[in-house]
């Protein structure tokens, strides 16, 4: 893989932001923007096991899906409060997926700004918290509805592979769906990694971007951007997305949402392994035509 830092600003105005990010569709990092927010200071576990320790959450575990996996299926179910005592006790690569704590704590709402300055269109019900325990992945994949992204961190670490979109064959991207074949964990580490580039030798040539976001810190990732993310600690991280204001980009969404799941839904249902046998074919193809172009 041919990767890059992603760029680092402590602050950023507006005109800035949009003419060499927003609209060229490129990371940023932004140290700042969250350090005025009340939530800098007061999320933290203790709070949030406070708040919603009772409710019951749908935990996912490391294993990337197969043919047979129906979207989004929980690996298992505990407590927040019992999720917390789980990971606050050393390694354990459990995560949360999507779920949306401001339904059950409204107040925390409260605690910090959207940042309309920046970009427009922002969804302001689906605020959503991203957990994970010390170890715990988050495979390579794009958001579906192709929403522009503010991923600001708060407890932890976490290291954050990232991709354009148009990249997406070189990365082995599976027909009617926003995964990826190969599996990335541990890619940074030569003896750990999981990288197999004999298998999927486009991969050589893909051109990316990687960062640690540590607390306080956002990342935007521009609408349709590939990642992958490893917890390099116990952490959280909060996720503000926001509509590209474009017909086109809207209309992708409503595509990849009610389109292209509903197919891949039904036939993982129906013939799941020929569905299977025919994407794994298709992605082969698509990254040997991807390798000669590039």
């Amino acid at each position: 893989m041919q990767l890059q830092p992603v760029p680092v600003v402590d602050d950023i105005s507006p005109l800035d932001f949009k003419q060499h990010y927003y609209f060229p569709k490129k990371p940023l990092v932004i140290k700042n923007m969250a350090k005025s927010w009340p939530a800098f200071e007061k999320w933290n576990w203790a709070y949030f096991k406070e708040l919603v320790g009772k409710q019951e959450v749908a935990l996912y575990n490391n294993v990337k899906s197969d043919a047979y996996t129906p979207i989004n299926k929980a690996d298992d179910y505990k407590t927040f409060g019992e999720y917390i005592d789980m990971i606050s006790q050393g390694p354990a690569g459990w995560r949360i997926f999507l779920f949306n704590i401001f339904d059950h704590a409204p107040e925390l709402t409260k605690d910090f700004t959207w940042p309309e300055h920046l970009m427009k269109g922002f969804l302001k019900k689906y605020p959503m918290l991203f957990t994970g325990g010390q170890t715990s992945i988050t495979h390579m994949h794009f958001d579906i509805d192709v929403s522009h992204i503010l991923h600001t961190q708060f407890a932890g670490r976490k290291r954050v592979l990232l991709f354009p979109h148009e990249e997406q064959y070189k990365i082995y991207r599976k027909p009617f769906e926003v995964l990826s074949l190969a599996d990335f964990s541990n890619y940074y580490d030569e003896q750990n990694s999981k990288l197999d580039y004999q298998q999927f030798p486009a991969l050589a040539k893909a051109k990316g971007y990687e960062v640690i976001l540590d607390h306080g810190d956002t990342l935007f990732m521009p609408a349709g951007y590939w990642h992958h993310m490893e917890y390099l600690n116990s952490g959280f991280a909060m996720s503000l997305r926001a509509m590209q204001p474009s017909l086109t980009g809207k209309l992708t969404g409503v595509w990849n949402l009610f389109g292209m799941r509903s197919i891949d839904t039904l036939m993982k249902k129906t013939a799941p392994k020929p569905w299977y046998n025919w994407k794994r074919k298709r992605v082969f193809e698509m990254a040997a035509k991807a390798l000669l172009e590039a």
